[in-house]
């Protein structure tokens, strides 16, 4: 497991696409980094530890980024270290992975009214 290529489930994808539908966001990254940022903000520990990336949606760690990508690093060590985790390169992809599902399982799941670029960021920020 490494921090080069973000990779998905494929219910993960299906509400993404569901997403790029009803907020108008066309990228993948943009809304993975949105929904990254949600996750993270919440202080419980994500339920699920174990994600399966099985569908064919994946970009590499500096398209997911953007130039930012030294800031989303110290944010996922930040959070292992609060999670009790080691910083190893595995718990760090580890930790992407799982908030980065629970945070599009949040958008998604919240989304029933998502409708625009504007309720994202009221969902995200609220």
């Amino acid at each position: 497991m490494s921090l080069e290529t973000v990779r998905l489930s494929q219910t993960a994808k299906e509400q993404l696409i569901w997403l790029k539908r009803n907020t108008g966001l066309t990228q993948w990254n943009e809304l993975c980094r949105w929904a990254l940022a949600l996750s993270l903000r919440d202080s419980s520990t994500p339920l699920v530890k174990d994600v399966v990336t099985d569908s064919n949606v994946e970009m590499s760690w500096k398209t997911f980024t953007s130039p930012y990508g030294d800031i989303y690093l110290a944010l996922l060590k930040q959070r292992c270290l609060m999670d009790g985790e080691e910083l190893s390169d595995e718990a760090v992809a580890r930790t992407l992975t799982v908030h980065l599902h629970r945070g599009i399982g949040y958008l998604h799941g919240g989304g029933s009214d998502l409708r625009s670029i504007e309720q994202l960021v009221s969902t995200a920020t609220g």
